[in-house]
């Protein structure tokens, strides 16, 4: 169950973040919203996460996966450009995250 948290508070994260430039600075009510229930939603999780993986590996998860997302999520809502280098420090943030998961003694399986 810990993975499944992580991953919806990763999802909620993404989420919140991905309707940060919609909320037009907090001036559009919806948007807003769901910013504040994203964020919520995430940190609640993270917490029940927390109960079993380590934080710094719960953490670096969280991050590595959500700035992945983030950065897919503003390329097909906001259009916004990904050249080559973006492309391989993501690929490096999974990897990161793949040699934390499969072969860190930290990692909490």
């Amino acid at each position: 169950m810990p993975y499944l948290y992580l991953a919806i508070a990763i999802v909620s994260e993404v989420f919140a973040t991905s309707l940060l430039k919609a909320s037009g600075e907090f001036t559009r009510l919806w948007p807003s919203v769901g910013v504040v229930l994203g964020y919520l939603l995430a940190f609640y999780f993270l917490t029940l996460t927390l109960r079993v993986i380590p934080v710094g590996v719960a953490y670096a998860i969280w991050s590595g996966v959500g700035i992945v997302l983030v950065t897919a999520a503003a390329w097909v809502f906001y259009g916004q450009k990904l050249d080559a280098p973006a492309l391989a420090g993501s690929g490096l943030i999974v990897a990161g995250v793949l040699v934390i998961n499969l072969f860190s003694k930290t990692a909490g399986h």
